[in-house]
């Protein structure tokens, strides 16, 4: 049984890995790698080597950098693209949270671990669960906090993380809504 099992499963995960294509977008920040399967959006990621490999580009991955577009130039805060993050359980449930902060807000690692019903102390956990995210922007890491109301920690960055903050606050002051 186990073996045809784990048959099942790697001919699951050769048939995704063959369906699975790359992109990238050239952002204000720098280069971002998109990659997807025609269903879901499974990774947004900023690259700081040279241009990396794009092996093609389905229809997924071309809304996904046309909303990317829109969003630096301040027309787009949500995006509607299907997502399918691969993690942990406790990852995943993380990811999730940071998905209903909204476009111009910020949160602390702290509150989230409240949110999932855990002590303040497990901000630490919350913070490596964050900057393990696939999806950055989409899944809107860069707007967790320091409890201070510092940036701390982020993939692409903190300049980066700086800079996305930045385009939010500005967009949202014109929609009156603040931090």
């Amino acid at each position: 049984m186990y073996v045809c099992t784990a048959v099942i499963l790697r001919i699951l995960l050769l048939t995704l890995l063959m369906d699975l294509q790359h992109s990238v977008f050239k952002s204000p920040l720098g280069l971002i790698k998109i990659s997807g399967t025609r269903e879901f959006i499974t990774e947004v990621k900023f690259c700081d080597e040279d241009e990396p490999e794009i092996d093609g580009e389905h229809s997924l991955l071309r809304t996904c950098k046309s909303q990317l577009q829109e969003y630096f130039e301040g027309q787009r805060k949500a995006f509607d693209l299907p997502i399918k993050p691969h993690g942990t359980e406790f990852k995943l449930k993380v990811w999730q949270l940071l998905t209903e902060i909204n476009y111009g807000h910020t949160i602390t690692y702290g509150s989230i671990a409240g949110k999932l019903n855990m002590d303040k102390g497990a901000s630490r956990a919350i913070g490596l669960a964050n900057g393990k995210n696939p999806i950055a922007i989409i899944i809107p890491c860069h707007r967790v906090i320091g409890q201070n109301g510092n940036l701390t920690g982020y993939a692409g960055g903190l300049w980066r993380k700086q800079k996305l903050l930045e385009l939010e606050r500005n967009n949202s002051v014109q929609d009156g809504v603040l931090f």
